[in-house]
């Protein structure tokens, strides 16, 4: 006779997975609302990506990821394998070069949703995560640029985000060099972009004199004027290869109110690894690692030309884990018998009311404010 198993945990959740309870949801969907909207007023319009797609369609875009880092199942309408979102700007990339590869550019869209990792990281032990962006379609000139960081600002200022920091980043920047003014052999191109990521001057130098030329790069990071001085002087000395590129960020810098914090970490590559010359990671006093990242890449269309594009992605959990988008609400509670028109005017006033069904229905504890009595809302 076999031993029978224990009955399952119903409230156990996979590693990674939680749920969101009152009122950490509410504050997480208005969140998300205030977001969109400030996103929507400078005209970027929304798109609603599904939650899974076929494994290599996603794959194609997601030039970061291999199959390896996706939670995938097999379909049972076609047999083929589906994926789940890692990234909703992949998909972003596949409805602007099918569904709307016709429409006007630049192309404005935006978006919200779950996304799934497979593994989480030390920093972030949630698997699952809101991301939530704009996209800026068939540009990414430095025009492009000013606007998708300003919209960016504007998107984190309408959440109730103070202290906000953008570092900037080049991350085509050692490729660039080794080409031209500052050679380097194949073997030393990725040996030199890690040591630089790690700020590692010893390790530099330890490749020999052709990586060890790379090390007033790790110097040209910091507080961005003076970073940015020192980027110039690095540029005069290798023949204004990096000119425009400056002149660029110097652009792009000029809008951005003195409130915000701008610096510049001109070599920084991780979570950059496919955009090309323009970068930027946002971050907020008070919270560890980054809030957000955008910056410039291409969208491959099916008959082999790429278009360029430009954007940001929010990942807005810390923000509602500290009580960013938490309102007060006012709540009255019904009793049996009350005034149905004078509680349809309180609904219409903005508050929220909770009807009783049976007279063991107690108002204050379940969570309001206030009761009515005939017309008149008394508070508890």
């Amino acid at each position: 006779m076999s031993a029978s198993l224990p009955p399952p945990d119903m409230g156990l959740l996979p590693e990674g997975l939680s749920d969101r309870l009152p009122p950490q949801a509410e504050a997480s969907a208005r969140l998300v609302r205030h977001v969109l909207d400030s996103v929507a007023s400078f005209g970027y319009a929304r798109v609603m990506p599904p939650m899974a797609e076929f494994e290599d369609s996603l794959l194609a875009r997601l030039q970061s990821a291999s199959a390896q880092d996706l939670m995938r199942a097999t379909d049972p309408a076609s047999g083929r394998m589906l994926a789940l979102r890692p990234d909703i700007t992949a998909q972003v990339s596949r409805i602007a070069a099918t569904r709307l590869g016709k429409a006007a550019r630049p192309l404005r869209l935006s978006y919200a949703g779950q996304v799934l990792k497979l593994r989480a990281d030390q920093l972030r032990p949630e698997r699952e995560e809101t991301q939530l962006g704009a996209e800026l379609i068939g540009t990414d000139s430095d025009a492009a640029a000013t606007e998708i960081v300003g919209v960016a600002i504007a998107a984190l200022k309408a959440a109730g985000v103070t202290g906000i920091t953008i570092d900037f980043t080049l991350p085509g920047l050692v490729d660039t060099l080794a080409t031209g003014p500052m050679p380097l052999s194949p073997d030393l191109i990725e040996p030199v972009r890690a040591r630089l990521d790690a700020k590692d001057a010893g390790g530099l130098v330890a490749l020999g004199p052709q990586a060890a030329a790379y090390m007033p790069l790790i110097e040209a990071a910091g507080p961005f004027h003076p970073a940015m001085e020192r980027l110039e002087a690095i540029d005069a000395a290798t023949g204004g290869v990096l000119t425009g590129r400056i002149a660029a960020l110097r652009a792009i810098a000029k809008p951005i109110g003195w409130d915000i914090t701008l610096t510049l970490d001109p070599t920084e590559r991780h979570g950059f690894e496919y955009q090309s010359w323009f970068g930027f990671s946002i971050f907020a006093e008070g919270f560890v690692g980054e809030l957000g990242r955008g910056g410039g890449y291409a969208i491959e269309h099916k008959d082999g030309h790429s278009e360029p594009a430009i954007g940001f992605s929010l990942y807005p959990d810390p923000l509602i884990d500290a009580g960013f988008g938490a309102e007060e609400a006012q709540s009255v509670f019904l009793p049996l018998g009350h005034n149905e028109s004078r509680a349809a005017a309180l609904r219409a006033e903005g508050w929220r009311t909770v009807t009783a069904l049976s007279d063991a229905d107690d108002g204050r504890a379940l969570g309001c404010t206030h009761w009515l009595d005939a017309a008149e809302t008394i508070a508890y």
